[in-house]
């Protein structure tokens, strides 16, 4: 892991030199959208050399220029073409910039591919000199066991979640407490190698430098859980156009990722094949008639469709209607597909050892209407839509849930989450080799 390692105490070197300077941008790179937003820091105002605060506090910024643009190239959350990808996220960082008034270096960016995977590692050692020091937080964090994730993956995070200090559990940041024997929970994230470092070169091709990233369904938990739902136990539903990223929160820390590679543009795709149309047509008529829960109205609502063969002067008896009792008998099916696999994910996590089991659904296809009522039916658990945390300055045309992972990705910029790689780790501790799936411990600590 020496190498992770390397490469991201250099991003997290790049992204402390930008917030220096005060300006930094953040990226989310969507299969249906590339939106930017373009951070200004007021530096000190909470304190210097103050550690950050956990959770949902914001740092001191204002978003100063945001721009959305149509993502081209990216299929299921990955580059599929980089020319296209390119231009599509230079077309984001400029107008965001020209709003902005300012140039920006540096980006924080997100996207939902990668096939995100969880690990639960623990490890334990004895503490040197009576006080925990910063020393011994990174002695025991090499003493987790790092599972063999395989060469073709690469580490994202390493979280430490808990700390335990003699028994006493659930301590965020153990130092400068006195005792003798100190543990650690730590959440270890992988996604496959080949999206990241097609990510990473794209975003150099933009003369751009990346100074953090995540996936897509973390930083859309930050913004989409509130407080409560963080500390007792929450899971974001991150529906996107090309995957659906999921993210479980307990005690204001991601505990386990994972996504479902099916979103909102295989509902667009069921209409188009269903109702015979385009795929500009169908993403319009789901926009505008979608839903996914039938009601007795919904038979003498007509939706009109232009015919696939429209010409420019096309007469209106060539047009054609369908119910919307129709339209939504074609988006069910795949709305219950997503969410069923999404039940299963959330089924193999140990999702139901927390204390609170809520489920929020954010990002553009939640937007669907009867979401909420067919996500609780499937999940069984409680269900909200979850629109993302206010942020100062953001536009309001950037508050919706389709927004959550760039204002999460402006929260994690403000205030990052302390990952193993922010501690000097003594190098012949690391090496041990056995796995351990997310969750395991919250069956003895909760």
């Amino acid at each position: 892991m020496s190498h992770v390692f390397e490469a991201q105490r250099a991003m997290r070197a790049r992204r402390e030199a930008a917030l220096r300077r005060g300006v930094v941008a953040v990226l989310d790179i969507g299969t249906s959208k590339i939106s930017c937003l373009v951070l200004q820091f007021a530096p000190g105002r909470e304190g210097e050399g103050s550690l950050p605060k956990r959770g949902l506090t914001h740092g001191a910024f204002r978003v100063i220029g945001a721009a959305t643009t149509r993502s081209r190239g990216v299929r299921t959350g990955e580059i599929a073409a980089m020319d296209e990808t390119e231009r599509a996220i230079r077309t984001a960082v400029q107008a965001a910039q020209k709003m902005a008034d300012v140039r920006v270096d540096h980006v924080i960016a997100c996207f939902g591919g990668g096939l995100p995977r969880s690990y639960g590692m623990s490890g334990d050692v004895r503490v040197e000199y009576g006080e925990v020091s910063e020393q011994d937080v990174g002695h025991v964090l090499a003493a987790c066991d790092v599972p063999d994730y395989g060469a073709e993956r690469e580490a994202l995070h390493a979280m430490p979640v808990n700390f335990t200090l003699d028994g006493r559990t659930g301590l965020n940041d153990p130092r400068g407490q006195i005792g003798g024997r100190l543990s650690v929970d730590m959440h270890l994230l992988t996604v496959d190698a080949a999206p990241v470092h097609n990510l990473l070169h794209c975003i150099r091709r933009c003369d751009l430098e990346l100074a953090g990233l995540t996936v897509s369904s973390y930083a859309s938990g930050i913004a989409a859980l509130v407080e409560d739902e963080q500390e007792l136990g929450a899971a974001c539903i991150d529906l996107g156009g090309g995957t659906s990223g999921i993210s479980i929160f307990a005690k204001r820390h991601m505990i386990y990722a994972d996504a479902v590679p099916l979103g909102g543009h295989h509902l667009s795709s069921d209409i188009c094949q269903g109702l015979q149309v385009s795929m500009s047509v169908a993403e319009r008529i789901k926009t505008v008639h979608g839903g996914v829960m039938a009601t007795g109205m919904d038979d003498r609502d007509l939706i009109e469709i232009p015919s696939p063969h429209a010409a420019m002067h096309e007469r209106v008896e060539d047009r054609r209607q369908v119910s919307r009792s129709e339209l939504i008998g074609v988006m069910r099916p795949r709305m219950e597909e997503i969410l069923e696999e999404v039940r299963d994910r959330l089924d193999a996590s140990g999702f139901e050892y927390l204390p609170g089991q809520r489920v929020v659904l954010t990002g553009g296809s939640a937007q669907v209407p009867g979401l909420e009522s067919l996500a609780q039916r499937i999940l069984g658990r409680q269900v909200r839509i979850g629109k993302p945390l206010r942020v100062q300055g953001l536009p309001q045309a950037a508050t919706g849930p389709a927004f959550a992972a760039a204002v999460g990705l402006a929260l994690h910029a403000s205030h990052p989450q302390d990952e193993c790689w922010d501690f000097e780790m003594p190098s012949d501790l690391i090496g041990a080799r056995r796995v351990r799936r997310a969750l395991k411990w919250f069956r003895e600590n909760w």
